[in-house]
C-alpha cells in the first residue's frame, strides 16, 4: 500500500520547525509522496519561504523564533493571497488552551508531538485532497463568473 496515492502528487509542502532533528524526522516521514518539500527555521522564514515556494501545505511548529507558529498562521490565513494554504500546526503543546489558540490563529488541523508516521501520513493526505478540491472549486467559481460577465457584456 503507498503512503500517497496519485490525487496527491504534485503538491508543495513546508515544513517548519526551529529544530533540525524533528524537520529531517517529518521530511522522512513524507518520503513517500510525490511532491516537493522546503524547510523552514523560524517564523519570519516561514512568511518569506511562504512567498516564495507557494506551498500547498505547512507543517508548522508553535514554539518558534521571531514569530510563533500562532502569529504565522494569523499571517497566513490573513492575507488574501496565502489564505488557501493549509495549515497544520505540529507541537509539544497538548493543552486544551493551546489547541483553542491554534484554532483562533485559523490552523485547518493540529498534531502533538511526539508524531506518529501514520497520523501524520494521513493527515497531510486528507489535507492535500482537500486543498486540490478546494483549487478545483476555486477554479470553476471563476469559470462560472467569467460566463456571467461575457453574457453581460
Amino acid at each position: 500500500m503507498s503512503n500517497a496515492p496519485q490525487e496527491v502528487s504534485g503538491h508543495r509542502i513546508l515544513i517548519a520547525d526551529d529544530n533540525i532533528a524533528n524537520r529531517e524526522l517529518l521530511e522522512a516521514f513524507l518520503s513517500g509522496f510525490d511532491c516537493e518539500i522546503e524547510t523552514s527555521v523560524d517564523g519570519q522564514d516561514t512568511l518569506d519561504k511562504i512567498a516564495s515556494f507557494k506551498p500547498d501545505l505547512v507543517l508548522l511548529d508553535v514554539m518558534m523564533p521571531k514569530l510563533s507558529g500562532f502569529e504565522v498562521c494569523e499571517q497566513i490565513k490573513g492575507d488574501p493571497a496565502t489564505s488557501s494554504v493549509m495549515v497544520l500546526m505540529v507541537t509539544a503543546l497538548n493543552e486544551l488552551g493551546d489547541v483553542e489558540r491554534a484554532v483562533e490563529a485559523g490552523t485547518d488541523d493540529f498534531l502533538s508531538k511526539p508524531v506518529q508516521k501514520m497520523a501524520l501520513v494521513k493527515r497531510v493526505e486528507i489535507m492535500l485532497k482537500l486543498k486540490g478540491v478546494n483549487d478545483e472549486l476555486e477554479r470553476l467559481q471563476q469559470y462560472i463568473q467569467a460566463m456571467e460577465d461575457s453574457k453581460r457584456a
